[in-house]
């Protein structure tokens, strides 16, 4: 099989897109700057020269309008990759999403599947203004019929691509603007090798992306390598860490969650996310309801509950980084 070395998220995702497009007619992809243009995160990169403007559809700035035409579409058998800009523009055809995407199949009695992959970006970036740099996971988590994906490396993020276009169920698929564009350093021990061929990575299973026995990091997107790199600078120091890759939100890995708690005994989950009603409370929630004995100790690092600042240092001080995963984690084992 042969592989390509990605340093870069963005062409594994459009590696993704172009073997589907391919692969089946009724694959298109419609959103803001996707034609010519190849999406501002470089997400649909010279597919509109490969397979021409009815297939790579730009639409006008109008997010219930095309978002609302995806929907039409998945509903009549076709399978639309929709390209939100940016997660933060959601909340203009939040009713396309969480009444009719989410909630079609269910109200029609399976009549009307809905086969459709809602892109979006997401996360922090310098210079970016808190309508632009939220992230988001809790709010499509949080509602019921759609599956929730999260992609940390290239190899993932055209894995996941393929998985998300191939369901039947709408899937939402987030991927963070620093990894798309590579604004950050891939973890070496996340491997970057995409293979040339199609291959699905299942949604709905995590991934352990380094072994440890002393405390368990889960995470997701950007922050697994972060995690990564502070699992190298605490294994150093003594305190061997598991870094676990969530990968997909819905459905929740539960299962490889609790494996690994009960390894650790202790569960540091970080998360770009707010800290409250989120990703970080729901994960804890599960394992101790599930698990009380095997967690010895837990804790939660997040942004706090405001606005994502435009200034890069104030932002450095809001979003966890290394240092402060490294500080949590042996304040865990201490």
């Amino acid at each position: 099989m042969a592989r390509e070395r990605r340093t870069r998220m963005s062409p594994a995702v459009v590696s993704g897109l172009r073997d589907e497009m391919a692969m089946d007619d009724d694959v298109f992809v419609m959103g803001e700057d996707v034609g010519e243009f190849g999406g501002i995160f470089d997400s649909t990169e010279g597919l509109y020269e490969e397979f021409g403007g009815d297939r790579v559809m730009d639409t006008p700035i109008s997010e219930t309008c095309f978002i609302g035409a995806g929907l039409g579409a998945a509903m009549a058998g076709l399978r639309p990759v929709v390209e939100l800009m940016y997660v933060d523009f959601a909340g203009v055809a939040m009713d396309q999403i969480y009444n009719e995407m989410a909630k079609t199949h269910y109200m029609s009695d399976g009549s009307h599947p809905v086969p459709m992959v809602l892109m979006t970006s997401v996360g922090m970036t310098p210079y970016q203004d808190p309508t632009h740099t939220q992230t988001l996971y809790g709010t499509f988590s949080h509602l019921p019929g759609m599956k929730v994906v999260v992609p940390s490396s290239p190899y993932d993020a055209k894995g996941l691509m393929h998985s998300s276009v191939r369901d039947d169920n709408p899937v939402v698929y987030m991927f963070h603007k620093q990894l798309m564009l590579g604004m950050f350093d891939f973890a070496e021990e996340i491997g970057t090798d995409v293979p040339d061929e199609p291959y699905e990575v299942p949604i709905g299973e995590a991934d352990v992306k380094r072994e440890g026995t002393d405390v368990t990091i889960a995470t997701l997107g950007l922050h697994v390598h972060r995690a990564l790199e502070a699992a190298a600078r605490l294994g150093e120091a003594g305190v061997d860490a598991e870094v676990l890759d969530l990968r997909t939100l819905v459905p929740l890995d539960d299962e490889a969650v609790i494996e690994s708690v009960q390894k650790t005994g202790r569960l540091l989950v970080v998360d770009e996310d707010y800290r409250s009603f989120g990703l970080s409370g729901e994960l804890v929630a599960r394992v101790t309801e599930s698990e009380p004995e095997a967690l010895e100790a837990v804790a939660r690092l997040t942004p706090p509950d405001v606005p994502i600042p435009y200034s890069p240092s104030l932002k450095e001080v809001v979003v966890p980084n290394v240092d402060d995963i490294v500080g949590e984690a042996e304040g865990l084992v201490e």
